[in-house]
């Protein structure tokens, strides 16, 4: 039985389009003083430099909104406000009247799920009118109860950082949590490079602060916490592997192991999405014909499956040409985590994602596959049947 990879790839590449259609948009509303690095402090965290290059649509006097195509988030980002005290109160009523507005919307995607406040760490202090707002802010914000997150900015000095941060805590304001970030790398002269830090504690404060329908999302739209991609990643392996264990209860056929990928190609969309890149059709293509292949069976195909069982620890040789739960469940465990092994090489930048289309893509690929079928525990899957 030949497979036809062509249309396998383009039923991932339709899977990848629904799943992205029904992510929930994430709304974040992102405040400061001029100076503070709002943009800077955005284009780290989030995908296709949001702040530069998304459409900014003035929707109040002091805030604009920033969108881009296929990028499933809406930053309101407030405009710096300075002394004034007039300044001061008109920005915090447009936020307030921004999240009411949004929860009056019969949209799911409308309402305003998080803010950001940010304080300059390197200012080295914060104002008595700063505080005061952000106690107004909060106050009025206890009806609506949108999460506060300050977001302390340029923290150069992580001592001083650490000083603020417990300074502002200990002002008992309705806030989630107070985060020191250094959104870039900051060179010093004749001393050195401060590394970037804090991001991926943001966004883990996002993920306590948000409800569950809006996780995927944001770990679509995050390029700041690899370790929270992989997590979730790996839950989906994890589903999409006791899947194929249930499927295969009984032995199943290598002639009739293809009923097994379609749980593997939602499996591999839905960790593309969670990562976030922009994956087209012939990169798919490359990624199925070096995996799954043409012979009808199960993810690398008749031969090489045979080939390969002999790799994982307990299963020896494939009785009667089937393969058994647990080994439908190592192969999937397998294909996903090395899925996972090159969207984190991309991701890192030791590969492009059009890399994935070449031959020194399928190479990475099957390398990854193999070391990962030689790791994987089968005896979990054996325990599920």
């Amino acid at each position: 039985m030949e497979i036809d990879i062509s249309k396998l790839a383009q039923n991932a590449i339709d899977t990848i389009s629904e799943q992205i259609k029904n992510l929930k948009r994430l709304n974040i509303i992102v405040a400061g003083k001029t100076g503070v690095g709002k943009s800077t402090l955005i284009n780290s965290v989030f995908r296709d430099n949001l702040a530069e290059t998304g459409i900014g649509k003035p929707v109040t006097s002091h805030m604009r909104k920033l969108t881009k195509k296929n990028v499933p988030l809406t930053i309101y980002d407030t405009r710096g406000f300075e002394l004034g005290k007039d300044v001061q109160t008109e920005v915090k009523n447009e936020i307030l009247d921004t999240i009411r507005k949004s929860l009056a919307s019969r949209d799911v995607n409308d309402p305003i799920h998080c803010i950001w406040y940010c304080i300059n760490t390197a200012s080295n202090r914060i104002e008595p009118h700063e505080l005061e707002w952000l106690r107004e802010l909060s106050n009025e914000n206890q009806i609506t109860q949108v999460p506060i997150i300050i977001v302390l900015t340029q923290s150069f000095s992580k001592k001083k950082a650490e000083e603020l941060k417990k300074m502002l805590l200990d002002e008992n304001l309705d806030i989630i949590q107070v985060v020191p970030v250094l959104a870039e790398d900051y060179e010093i002269d004749d001393i050195g490079t401060i590394k970037s830090y804090g991001l991926d504690t943001l966004i883990h404060v996002m993920e306590e602060a948000l409800p569950d329908e809006l996780m995927d999302t944001l770990q679509n739209v995050q390029i700041a916490s690899l370790k929270s991609k992989k997590l979730k990643a790996q839950a989906v392996v994890a589903t999409a592997s006791l899947a194929a264990v249930g499927e295969g209860a009984a032995p199943i056929p290598l002639t009739d192991c293809v009923m097994l990928i379609p749980t593997q190609i939602t499996m591999i969309a839905s960790i593309t999405v969670i990562f976030g890149f922009d994956v087209n059709k012939s990169i798919i293509t490359a990624l199925l014909s070096s995996t799954i292949g043409t012979g009808g069976a199960t993810v690398l195909g008749k031969t090489v499956v045979a080939t390969l069982m002999k790799l994982i620890p307990g299963v020896g040789t494939i009785a009667g040409g089937a393969i058994s739960a647990g080994t439908a469940g190592v192969i999937t465990a397998a294909l996903g985590e090395a899925y996972i092994g090159v969207m984190e090489l991309v991701f890192k930048g030791e590969m492009s994602i059009d890399d994935l289309s070449t031959e020194k893509g399928k190479k990475t690929m099957a390398s990854i596959f193999k070391e990962k079928m030689k790791t994987i525990d089968i005896s979990a899957f054996k325990k599920s049947k």
